[in-house]
């Protein structure tokens, strides 16, 4: 039989369950999940391998009308994921009560076949789900409809069966043994991101990013430092916390997560780093990895 592989764009509105579904498919933890919106920033890559096949799977930011620089980069990635794609997964949410028009507007300039995933089913009954299939049959006439539940991993299967049928003959974009294009100091950032969105509230966490200045591989233990940036002096002494409370809490979680990443010992320094507006400045989205 032919190789097959592909590019596969996970696409939808923020907190839709593309990170979740994204995991579910590549069997790993590449995308951090949280309950708050716009958790992904960037164009994670994951990729799933077998002797036959090599899917390329892209989890992107979810699709929004953007107010800033970091914003208007997030969704760059999501037009770029789209360019590459030779297959399109839409994931929306079962109980989606906003307009979705933002991404239909993406997807009617695609070429490439689209799947509807429609997520969280297991939160409704099967009459929303039929009266959900009949209205994106006819909203969108996608090539094929999925009422899925990413979290609960129903129906994941029959959608990476319909990915590898679809799939053009091609053969492996990557080496057969690589899972992801980006760092393990990316995952490392990821992670101390992921612990800040669930410790933080109100526009801390969307205020915030994680650069990771030293990563050391030793004998025993891997030595990490890591800084937190924020844009104001308020938000630094939130994040630390009274007499470090809070940084501790983070650096603890992190390291955890960390140690089981990599399947070895972490020794974590946290610092924290004021850069006002740094969202809306060229020069640091670039810095951070959002514009080429």
């Amino acid at each position: 039989m032919s190789h097959k592989a592909g590019f596969v764009s996970i696409i939808g509105k923020p907190n839709a369950g593309k990170s979740t579904l994204m995991n579910a498919l590549v069997g790993e933890k590449m995308s951090i999940i949280t309950p708050k919106a716009q958790t992904t920033r960037h164009r994670i890559i994951g990729i799933v391998n077998d002797e036959d096949h090599q899917i390329v799977f892209s989890d992107t930011p979810g699709v929004i009308k953007p107010n800033y620089s970091l914003q208007e980069s997030m969704m760059n990635f999501v037009q770029g994921s789209l360019i590459d794609a030779d297959i399109i997964l839409f994931v929306t949410d079962i109980n989606e009560k906003y307009d979705e028009n933002d991404v239909l507007e993406k997807l009617r300039k695609t070429n490439s076949p689209v799947a509807v995933l429609i997520n969280k089913i297991d939160k409704s009954s099967e009459e929303e789900v039929k009266a959900k299939i009949e209205f994106w049959q006819e909203k969108l006439n996608p090539d094929t409809i999925f009422a899925i539940s990413a979290k609960l991993n129903h129906n994941v299967a029959a959608v990476m069966q319909y990915i590898k049928d679809k799939l053009p003959i091609h053969e492996a974009y990557y080496e057969k043994d690589e899972l992801t294009d980006k760092s393990m100091r990316f995952f490392v950032s990821e992670m101390i991101r992921e612990k800040v969105f669930k410790l933080y509230d109100k526009e801390i966490p969307y205020s915030t990013e994680v650069i990771v200045t030293s990563y050391k591989e030793e004998a025993n233990i891997t030595r990490i430092a890591a800084e937190i940036i924020v844009e104001r002096d308020s938000q630094k002494n939130i994040i630390i916390g009274k007499a470090g409370a809070m940084i501790k809490k983070v650096g603890t979680y992190a390291r955890q997560d960390i140690e089981e990443f990599i399947d070895g010992k972490v020794f974590l320094e946290l610092f924290v780093k004021v850069i006002p507006d740094w969202r809306s400045k060229k020069n640091y989205l670039k810095r951070f990895g959002y514009d080429d």
